[in-house]
């Protein structure tokens, strides 16, 4: 650690995100918090904290702009400088704990890399904060149930960064699907070709650049030396801080199924992937979800790859080409989905297929949704609300934990624990570091 570092590092003992002596989650921040100010103003903006206002952090900052931004957190003055410069109202800080302590907030945006979206996130709600976070909810499948359940109870407005889910082909998606236009759906097939995955843990040490904090940067994360190589994006592809493609991408692929079939939790969840690295996520992995029959949809079973592995049906000749995607197979035909565009196959049984009327009402806008709804007592509720996006999170991460653990997971998703699989107990939970 710098010198620098070490001034910038704040003492907290007396208020810490860790969760029990053991780093264990628990309870994910102190009661000490002030609650924020009833202070929406006048002209009914909302006033907004954002933490982590670069790259997607630039991006959701953009869009929720046109409120009162009155707080702008990041670690790094890379960031920070210039969205003060476009924000000169706003107070700035490097530490989202201090942030917090800022009476005047009514919301907060979360665009932290994944390890930091509990924490982040479960002090806004704490603290009596709406909230916008990026995907996934968090870093672990507990943390997410967690933050699901402290959003319901508190009856805070919530949303989150699944961004296609804005989108109207998603919606026709969804009500295609559920017109029967290709039978029941019982196998679906989604993919992505994005690689995120690295080489061990560097060796060499270069001196932190004098914009970042480090320390504040790792956060909860095991210690570790500062090397440029995690940095801005590419920690998506180290277990300490995110979960790889899958982390990355599923929640907005996935997404479109979890929508359509309105699927609950899995009961069992493998994968097959490369050799599992320590430090590293994998370059490819593939995870077979099972879903039980309901009062909606018999027997499902999901397949999601990465990292160029993709369903069968493209080594047939049976899909067209395509980037990544979505494949519903149904009794009488296949539906092929993007974030833009959708085909029903095989096309020739298809000839003049007249979709159902639009049943589902456009969206004013992902964020707006949820901006909307913080200003009218949560009403309407965005789509993409926690108790909605907590779930899908639980489910994208389990895949994670199947790989980690080595075996098929037997889901109980009510107790939160793989039956016969303790070797998953670790990667279902947190490990918090105090900071």
């Amino acid at each position: 650690m710098t010198r620098e570092s070490e001034r910038a590092a704040p003492k907290v003992a007396r208020r810490q995100a860790i969760l029990g002596a053991a780093g264990t989650f628990g309870g994910l921040w102190m009661s000490t918090l002030p609650a924020s100010a009833k202070s929406t103003q006048a002209n009914n903006r909302l006033n907004i904290g954002v933490v982590g206002v670069g790259d997607r952090g630039g991006d959701n900052l953009a869009a929720v702009k046109s409120e009162n931004i009155v707080a702008l957190c990041d670690v790094d003055d890379t960031f920070l400088a210039p969205a003060a410069k476009e924000f000169p109202a706003a107070r700035l800080y490097r530490d989202f704990r201090r942030m917090m302590e800022q009476r005047d907030i009514d919301a907060v945006v979360v665009s932290t890399p994944d390890h930091m979206h509990a924490p982040v996130t479960m002090a806004a709600l704490k603290s009596g904060r709406h909230v916008y976070c990026e995907k996934p909810l968090a870093h672990t499948v507990y943390e997410a149930r967690q933050v699901t359940d402290e959003a319901r109870q508190r009856g805070l407005t919530t949303q989150l960064g699944t961004q296609i889910h804005a989108g109207d082909n998603y919606r026709r998606v969804v009500e295609v699907i559920r017109s029967g236009a290709i039978g029941v759906v019982t196998d679906v097939h989604v993919w992505a070709d994005r690689i995120w995955t690295g080489t061990g843990r560097p060796t060499d040490r270069p001196p932190v650049p004098s914009t970042l904090v480090w320390p504040l940067w790792l956060g909860v994360a095991p210690l570790r030396p500062y090397n440029p190589v995690y940095l801005p994006a590419t920690w998506r592809g180290w277990w300490d801080f995110g979960g790889g493609t899958l982390a990355d991408m599923a929640c907005h692929h996935v997404d479109l199924s979890n929508w359509a079939l309105e699927l609950g939790p899995p009961i069992s969840v493998e994968t097959e992937g490369p050799t599992l690295l320590a430090e590293n996520t994998p370059a490819w992995l593939i995870a077979h979800y099972q879903f039980a029959a309901t009062r909606v949809n018999p027997a499902i079973s999901l397949t999601w790859y990465n990292g160029g592995k993709r369903p069968p049906q493209f080594a047939t000749g049976e899909l067209p080409a395509w980037g990544d995607g979505t494949l519903f197979v149904g009794e009488t035909g296949m539906l092929l989905a993007d974030y833009g565009r959708y085909v029903l196959l095989p096309a020739d049984q298809f000839v003049g297929y007249v979709p159902p009327a639009p049943s589902i009402p456009a969206s004013i806008g992902h964020h707006r949704e949820w901006i909307e709804a913080c200003k009218n007592h949560g009403q309407p509720r965005p789509l993409c609300n926690f108790d909605y996006g907590g779930p899908l999170s639980e489910k994208v991460l389990l895949a994670n934990v199947a790989y980690r653990s080595g075996k098929k997971l037997e889901w109980d998703s009510a107790s939160l624990c793989a039956r016969g699989c303790p070797e998953a107990d670790a990667f279902i939970r947190p490990h918090y570091r105090r900071f």
